[in-house]
C-alpha cells in the first residue's frame, strides 16, 4: 500500500470523479448520496462484492434520524423497526428519550442493513455509481488531487483520479493505513458473541440488559420478530475469527436472565472484538477519513453508526460548496474541528459505560447497582445522559461574541404557510442548501436561487433571524 504527493495530476488530468469514497458502509451511504444529490460527480467503491444482510449497529437515534429527516428518509427508515422511548444503561437506569426536544423522541431499534438499503436506495436515485467487489490498495496525492489505487473484482488493478478522496472503509480502513495516520487505542472487549434469533417468549422490556459475574447480555428486538443478542463471557479470550458459538451464547443468557428466553435458531451470527480508538486527524491533504476508519468505540449506548452518519451529513456539504466554487478550500478545515472533538466524546462515554457493565467483583456490582437506581433518581442528570446519548447536545465551536445559538443544532421549527413549500425547517432543508429562517410577518421570502440560499419564515412568535448550515447547524443568528 502507498501513498505520496506526487500523482502527477494537473489541472488538465481527466478525472474519473471529483470524489471517491471508499466503503459503502452507512456512513459512505449517506456521504456519497449527498454528493451526488448536489451534483457533484462522485465514485463510490465497496470491496464487498454483494449487499451484506448482515449486521451489528441496530440503533438509530434521534439526532441521526433529524439527519435523515433532512434527506426525506426518517419516516421510511422507522417503518422497518421499533421505536423505543426509554433506554436502559447498566439494567437499573432508565433514560427517558420519550421527552427529548425533537420530532423523534426516542431511539429507532433497526437492523444495520435496513439502513443502508434506505441509504443506497436514496443515493442511486440521485444517480451515484457503486462499484462492488472494488478494494483499495493505494492513495497518492497532490495539489491537484488524489490517485486512489484499485484492485477490480477481475483481480486487475487500476487507478482512479478525483479531486478528493474519503475513507469510509471500517476499523481497518484501507485508506488510513496509505496515509500513515495512526489508530491510537486499545481492545477493551474480546470474544463478543452476537446473533439474530428469534424468541419464543418476549423479555418485555426493550433493550433487556444484565450483567453479572459471568459476563453481560443485552437483548434488543427489531420489530420484525427478530431479536438482536449480544452476549460477552468473562475471561473469553478467543480470537475474532474463531467461530461464533450460538450455544454458549444462550448458555451465558439463561445463566444471566433465568432463562434463555427460547431462543431459536439463529440467522446469524459473528464475533468481534471492541476497540476503542481514535485516529489523531480526520484530514491529509485531499483524503478524508469518517466513520469507524476515524473512530470506534464499544457498543455501549449504540453511538457507533449514529456518529459516522453524522460525520458524512457534516462533510458533505463542505466537498459540495469548495468544488462548486461557494466556499473556499479552508472550509475543510472544520471538519477535523468540530467532529474530532464528537469522536473523542463518544469514546468517553460509551467507555464509561461499557467499564461500569464490566464489573464483576461482588461489591463493585452491589455498588454499580445503588449508583445506577441513584442516577434513575436525579432527573437533570439521566436527562443530559439522553441528550448526550441521542447527539441532540452536540454543538460545534462559535466565534467569540457570537450568537449564543451559533454553532447548536437548530429544532425541526414550524413555518410559516404557504400555497406549496415547506411547512418544517427540516423539509426546508431537503434542498441541501443554507436555510436562512425570518421572523413571522415578514416580507423577504424566496431568497434569491443562485446565493445558495432558501428563504422561508418562522411560523412561532420568536422574533429570532436563523441562518442554518445544510447540516442542520447555525451559522450565525440575530435578535
Amino acid at each position: 500500500m502507498t501513498t505520496d504527493l506526487t500523482t502527477g495530476l494537473t489541472a488538465d488530468t481527466a478525472l474519473d470523479a471529483d470524489v471517491v469514497v471508499i466503503g459503502a458502509g452507512p456512513t459512505g451511504l449517506l456521504l456519497a448520496g449527498d454528493l451526488a444529490a448536489a451534483g457533484v460527480s462522485t465514485l463510490l467503491l465497496e470491496r464487498r462484492g454483494e449487499e451484506s444482510n448482515l449486521t451489528r449497529a441496530f440503533a438509530v437515534h434521534a439526532r441521526t434520524l433529524e439527519v435523515l429527516d433532512a434527506r426525506g428518509l426518517a419516516e421510511e427508515l422507522l417503518a422497518t423497526g421499533t421505536f423505543l422511548n426509554e433506554l436502559r444503561i447498566l439494567g437499573a437506569t432508565r433514560l427517558d428519550v420519550g421527552s427529548l426536544p425533537t420530532r423523534f423522541p426516542g431511539v429507532l431499534i433497526t437492523p444495520q442493513y435496513e439502513t443502508e438499503r434506505v441509504l443506497q436506495r436514496r443515493a442511486e436515485r440521485a444517480g451515484l455509481e457503486i462499484r462492488r467487489g472494488t478494494r483499495c490498495t493505494g492513495v497518492r496525492q497532490d495539489a491537484e488531487g488524489v490517485q486512489v489505487s484499485v484492485e477490480g473484482p477481475d483481480g486487475a488493478g487500476h487507478t482512479l483520479r478525483a479531486r478528493y478522496a474519503v475513507g469510509t472503509d471500517g476499523v481497518h480502513s484501507a485508506v488510513r493505513q496509505a496515509l500513515g495516520i495512526p489508530f491510537p487505542g486499545h481492545s477493551i472487549l474480546s470474544s463478543v458473541l452476537l446473533a439474530d434469533a428469534r424468541l419464543a417468549t418476549d423479555p418485555g422490556v426493550a433493550p433487556t440488559i444484565k450483567a453479572g459475574r459471568e459476563g453481560f447480555a443485552l437483548i434488543a428486538p427489531f420489530g420484525d420478530g427478530w431479536y438482536r443478542v449480544i452476549g460477552w463471557r468473562a475471561g473469553s479470550e478467543l480470537p475474532s475469527d474463531a467461530p461464533a458459538d450460538y450455544e454458549d451464547l444462550r448458555d451465558l443468557v439463561r445463566s444471566l436472565f433465568g432463562t434463555d428466553f427460547g431462543m431459536g435458531e439463529p440467522r446469524w451470527t459473528s464475533r468481534f472484538h471492541s476497540d476503542e480508538r481514535q485516529a489523531p486527524r480526520y484530514r491529509e491533504g485531499r483524503v478524508f477519513l469518517a466513520g469507524d476508519a476515524a473512530h470506534v468505540h464499544s457498543p455501549a449506548g449504540g453511538m457507533g453508526m449514529n456518529t459516522g452518519i453524522q460525520d458524512a451529513a457534516n462533510l458533505s456539504w463542505k466537498l459540495a460548496a469548495v468544488l462548486q466554487g461557494r466556499a473556499g478550500e479552508g472550509l475543510l478545515d472544520s471538519y477535523q474541528t468540530e467532529r474530532h472533538p464528537v469522536g473523542r466524546q463518544v469514546l468517553r462515554v460509551s467507555g464509561a459505560i461499557i467499564r461500569a457493565a464490566l464489573v464483576t467483583a461482588p461489591p463493585l456490582r452491589v455498588a454499580r447497582a445503588v449508583a445506577g437506581g441513584a442516577l434513575g433518581l436525579l432527573p437533570g442528570v439521566t436527562r443530559r445522559a439522553a441528550l448526550t446519548i441521542s447527539g441532540l447536545d452536540i454543538a460545534y465551536p462559535a466565534p467569540p461574541g457570537s450568537h449564543p445559538l451559533t454553532g447548536r443544532r437548530a429544532p425541526d421549527l414550524p413555518l410559516a404557510e404557504r400555497e406549496s413549500g415547506p411547512v418544517r425547517l427540516y423539509e426546508a432543508l431537503r434542498a441541501g442548501e443554507y436555510v436562512r429562517v425570518l421572523p413571522r410577518g415578514s416580507s423577504a421570502v424566496g431568497g434569491d436561487p443562485d446565493d445558495g440560499v432558501v428563504t422561508v419564515t418562522r411560523a412561532d412568535a420568536v422574533g429570532t433571524t436563523l441562518l442554518v448550515r445544510p447540516d442542520g447547524y447555525v451559522e450565525s443568528a440575530s435578535e
